[in-house]
């Protein structure tokens, strides 16, 4: 038991698997803003371009059975706003953080080339001096 339990501990312990916990509830609290954005601002957008479509309405009565396609169809559309709104986002953020690794790259100090020719120099008296050693 105890064996089985310090297992665990350092199965959870790994930085994966909290990493994973993190991006989890991180990504439930995105979806809820990405799914505002889309059905608060941006279908009613599109449904004034549109002319006021609204597909959920839409249905087939067959039998006893309504068969609501249009809901699908409107989920359908839903999902490839969303799709967009997270390439977009990814994309900007992906550019911001590609921006900043240049920055960090700028500000790291370079060797002049006077300081590599000294350092090149130095290197190949170290290596010179053992063989002078053996030879004396």
């Amino acid at each position: 038991m105890k064996k089985n339990i310090s297992e665990f501990k350092k199965f959870i312990a790994r930085g994966n698997v909290i990493d994973l916990a993190v991006g989890v509830i991180i990504g439930g609290a995105f979806s809820s803003i990405v799914t505002s954005l889309v059905n608060n601002i941006l279908t009613p957008i599109l449904g004034l371009v549109l002319g006021g479509i609204d597909f959920s309405n839409l249905s087939i009565t067959f039998k006893d059975t309504e068969i609501l396609y249009g809901a699908f169809i409107q989920s359908v559309i839903d999902f490839l706003i969303i799709a967009i709104c997270i390439f977009v986002l990814v994309k900007i953020i992906n550019k911001l953080m590609h921006f900043k690794k240049q920055e960090e790259e700028k500000a790291a100090p370079k060797k002049s080339d006077e300081v590599l020719l000294l350092e090149e120099i130095r290197d190949l008296l170290k290596k010179e001096q053992p063989k002078k050693k053996k030879n004396s």
